[in-house]
């Protein structure tokens, strides 16, 4: 733990594991850095053998952290993920972060009107589905003051040129997060959102135009700039905090405040 960080311990003695780490330039691992740096002991999944590489060479800086096999798409995974957490950490989890997305090229690089049926099943698979999947499995080891969040982006509530079925799938997992925070709000697990603003990372460069997109944010948002990874991250630390306790089956958005401008 950063003891400069002006959050230091808020969130000593929780767990949470975080699912999506891609990179240094992930957001989800500008989420873990943040909620490390306040306090809360973390997990990490990859998929598969060539992420793990990726993934292992990422969190090194955290030292030595558990990294548990995870295809979102596989119950039986699941499932497996949830024993190797559920012995890691005697039973207990505070925390659950979702930061999974994904489409096929061939529906991001078309026009929506030619989303082919098995490329919108995998987008609404993986993308919103997982958050279900997920949730399911992991809700149980949490107690009253759990928190699961996910990300998403402003192309659930507009046509954003080139996002296509991801922005349909991104729709489904912010009414997915409503639903599931009714299912849970009875046993005091929160769930939520965030919407990122357009931020350069390795799952929004498949989108087509972004350059374009960083522009327009920065020239059209109150703030007249985009947004910055870390400020994503505070945002999820603030939701997994008891600061946010209240906070249940929202959308926060972390965009500079692009989505109040007209189009």
């Amino acid at each position: 733990m950063s003891e400069s960080s002006p959050y230091a311990g808020l969130l000593a003695g929780k767990k949470g594991l975080i699912v999506g780490v891609a990179n240094r330039n992930s957001i989800a691992w500008a989420c873990a850095r943040a909620l490390r740096d306040a306090g809360m002991e973390l997990a990490f999944t990859y998929q598969g053998e060539v992420m793990r590489d990726r993934v292992m060479k990422t969190v090194s800086e955290m030292g030595e952290v558990p990294l548990f096999d995870l295809d979102v798409t596989s119950d039986e995974q699941i499932g497996q993920a949830l024993e190797q957490v559920r012995g890691l950490w005697g039973g207990t989890l505070d925390f659950l972060l979702h930061s999974v997305a994904y489409a096929p090229s061939t529906a991001m690089g078309s026009p929506f009107l030619e989303t082919r049926r098995e490329d919108f099943a995998t987008a609404l698979d993986i993308s919103a589905y997982s958050l279900v999947a997920l949730t399911r499995a992991f809700a149980p080891l949490m107690g009253s003051g759990g928190s699961v969040v996910t990300m998403t982006y402003y192309g659930s509530q507009k046509a954003v040129p080139g996002y296509n079925v991801m922005g349909v799938a991104k729709a489904a997992l912010e009414a997915t997060v409503r639903y599931l925070a009714v299912d849970l709000g009875p046993s005091g697990v929160r769930v939520n959102a965030v919407s990122a603003g357009a931020v350069n990372t390795l799952a929004a460069r498949g989108v087509a135009h972004f350059r374009d997109l960083m522009r327009i944010t920065a020239e059209r948002s109150p703030l007249k700039r985009t947004v910055e990874p870390d400020e994503v991250g505070r945002a999820a630390l603030f939701l997994a905090s008891d600061l946010a306790a209240g906070i249940t089956g929202d959308t926060m958005y972390v965009d500079a405040g692009f989505n109040i401008t007209a189009g």
